[in-house]
C-alpha cells in the first residue's frame, strides 16, 4: 500500500525547511545602514540647513537697507543748472541748462574733456514725459566728422522750428533722430528715439537757456560745424 503524499510538500531543503529556496529568491534584500552612518548623514543635513538659515539671516539686513526702486523707476535728482555752473570755468563758456519744469528729468549731466574724440562736450541725458530718452550734447568745437558721429551718420531730412529757431532735422530711418542747432557760438545736438513733439519741447528750452547765457566767442581757428 502506497504512502499518500501531500500536494503542499516540496523537495527537502538543505536546512530541512521546505520551499526555503523559493522564498529567499522572491524576497528583496534590504540594506541595513549602521547607526553611526545614519547619525552622520542626519548631522550633515542638519548642518546644511543651519548654514542656509545663517546665510539668509546675514543677507536679509543688506536687502532691507537697500530698498528696491518704485514701480515708476528710479529717477536720480540731477541739478543740471548747478553742474553747468561748475563746468563753466573748465568749458570756457556757460553750458545750457534747459528748464523744462518737472516734465523732463535729467539722469546725468557732465563735462567731457574729449580725450578720445578731440571735441570737448557738455552732455546731459533726459528722460521724457513719455518715458523715452533724449541726449543733449553741446560744444564750441564741432566739426563735420564729430557731427556725423553724434547723429549716427543720419542724413538731413528737413528742419523744425523750436524756440523761434530753425533746427536741422536728421533721421536714421530706424527710430533714432537728431535735431542740430548752431547758435550763439556753439553747436547743440539733441538725439534719441523720442517723438518729435518732445524734441521740440526740449529744443525750445535749450534756445531759452542759450539766449540767457553770454554768447560764445569763437576763435578764428575754430572749425564750425556745417
Amino acid at each position: 500500500m502506497q504512502e499518500a503524499t501531500s500536494p503542499s510538500s516540496g523537495p527537502a531543503q538543505p536546512d530541512g525547511r521546505p520551499g526555503a529556496a523559493g522564498n529567499s529568491a522572491g524576497t528583496p534584500v534590504k540594506p541595513v545602514i549602521p547607526a553611526a552612518a545614519a547619525k552622520r548623514a542626519n548631522a550633515s543635513v542638519i548642518g546644511m540647513i543651519i548654514a542656509l538659515v545663517l546665510s539668509i539671516a546675514a543677507f536679509l539686513p543688506v536687502v532691507l537697507m537697500n530698498p528696491q526702486p518704485k514701480s515708476e523707476g528710479y529717477r536720480p535728482d540731477i541739478d543740471v543748472a548747478s553742474v553747468a555752473r561748475n563746468a563753466a570755468d573748465v568749458a570756457g563758456f556757460t553750458p545750457v541748462a534747459p528748464d523744462t519744469g518737472n516734465a523732463f528729468r535729467a539722469n546725468y549731466a557732465r563735462w567731457e574733456a574729449g580725450t578720445g574724440s578731440g571735441v570737448p562736450t557738455w552732455e546731459v541725458g533726459y528722460m521724457t514725459p513719455k518715458t523715452s530718452f533724449i541726449a543733449l550734447v553741446q560744444t564750441t568745437q564741432a566739426n563735420p566728422t564729430w557731427l556725423l558721429q553724434q547723429t549716427k551718420n543720419a542724413p538731413v531730412t528737413g528742419s523744425r522750428n523750436a524756440g523761434g529757431r530753425d533746427w536741422e532735422l536728421r533721421d536714421t530711418g530706424k527710430g533714432e533722430k537728431s535735431m542740430v542747432l548752431n547758435y550763439r557760438g556753439s553747436t547743440v545736438v539733441l538725439s534719441g528715439a523720442a517723438q518729435l513733439d518732445e524734441f521740440s519741447t526740449l529744443a525750445a528750452a535749450v534756445v531759452t537757456s542759450l539766449d540767457a547765457n553770454p554768447a560764445v566767442t569763437v576763435s578764428p581757428s575754430a572749425t564750425a560745424a556745417p
